[in-house]
């Protein structure tokens, strides 16, 4: 079996996915060629999984002070660029395209009669699951931005649909490094560093895309984006600040690390993310970078982690026997092996019986006690 795999590279979250149900693509046997676009290939970093990926500029959005900006977004687009690059990538030698919310892939594989299938959080809103913020223009975006086939959705819950748990990497915590994990990528690093540095009895340390070499400012160090040092860092911190990234906080979450997340404003997937959260009592959430929605947060205590199982082995498994199991049975199956804190697990249930969600799935609820 051969498959094309598409990923979306504005975000290191897409990146992180791919590569752990990469690794496990490879253990069943399939060839597994690459495909990334979103971002120039020179902003991505620690790449050998991949190994002769291919990168194309496709569809980003630009952000400025931890906001969407849409009319600088329409004047970087390049639909002349776009249409080329689509006509010009050949699916026929594939037996499967699978797109992480990547457009070239899936309107390629459309156009050419390739069988297409979405892997990622975005497939999920294809479902009616708790959604904020969500206008015309953005529901069009989520259902012709990178077309498929089949839609597998991947979520902090199922919500009473045939959605999947996240796909995380088996981590494990380490011993407490004192140290609060800070990944606010779309806000501006003086920014973070003056909003931190008024709770001096903390420690923070705060990966950001803009830099370069590790320093130190008061309470604050500063890191550049490097995969390795980031995960030691979320294995041992108290506490993850971040935005509202699908990636990054189920990670956070199967660690049993307490979340701050500030959404990417203008963006509404976001926005769901974080009220989604906020709704499970999984985290909490700010508006803006609030010294008072901080200071409350320090306070807090984690709800204890979820226990997901290996949804990236299970996926390759399934696609390696045909995916003929159907998808609500392996939903249902997934869902069977998750583990919620106690606490989380109550309010699930209460949501149950205000028919925030479907009822009859919680009978597949795993609680950790």
């Amino acid at each position: 079996m051969k498959i094309l795999f598409g990923v979306q590279g504005t975000g290191n979250g897409h990146i992180s996915r791919s590569r752990t149900l990469g690794r496990a693509l490879a253990e069943q046997g399939i060839e597994v060629d690459y495909l990334f676009s979103g971002r120039a290939r020179a902003g991505y970093f620690e790449m050998e999984t991949f190994g002769d990926y291919r990168s194309f500029d496709g569809i980003s959005f630009v952000s400025r002070a931890g906001r969407v900006q849409p009319w600088d977004t329409l004047r970087q687009l390049a639909p002349l660029r776009f249409w080329q690059d689509l006509k010009g990538l050949d699916c026929s030698g594939y037996d499967l395209v699978i797109s992480d919310f990547e457009p070239l892939s899936a309107h390629a594989a459309r156009r050419q009669g390739v069988p297409s299938i979405s892997i990622s959080h975005q497939a999920s809103f294809h479902w009616p699951v708790p959604r904020w913020g969500e206008n015309r223009l953005s529901q069009q975006l989520m259902r012709h931005y990178a077309p498929v086939r089949q839609r597998l959705g991947l979520h902090w819950f199922h919500f009473g649909h045939p959605l999947l748990p996240p796909i995380v990497d088996a981590m494990r915590p380490t011993p407490d490094n004192q140290s609060i994990l800070v990944y606010l990528p779309f806000e501006q690093p003086d920014a973070i560093a003056a909003l931190l540095s008024r709770f001096s009895q903390h420690h923070f340390v705060c990966f950001h895309p803009a830099i370069t070499e590790t320093s130190e400012w008061r309470n604050i160090r500063f890191e550049p984006q490097v995969r390795d040092g980031f995960k030691a860092q979320l294995c041992g911190c108290r506490g993850v600040i971040s935005n509202a990234g699908f990636e990054l906080a189920s990670e956070a979450l199967s660690l049993g690390k307490k979340l701050l997340v500030k959404p990417l404003g203008g963006q509404f997937e976001q926005l769901s993310n974080g009220k989604t959260l906020e709704l499970m009592g999984l985290a909490q959430l700010m508006d803006s970078l609030d010294a008072n929605g901080v200071r409350s947060w320090l306070d807090t205590s984690a709800p204890g982690p979820i226990v997901y199982p290996d949804v990236a082995a299970a996926l390759a498994i399934w696609l390696a026997e045909g995916a003929e199991e159907p998808l609500p049975s392996l939903s249902r199956r997934l869902w069977a092996k998750t583990l919620f804190p106690e606490e989380v697990g109550d309010r699930l249930s209460e949501l149950a019986e205000g028919e925030t969600i479907g009822g009859a799935w919680l009978s597949q609820l795993g609680v950790l006690e």
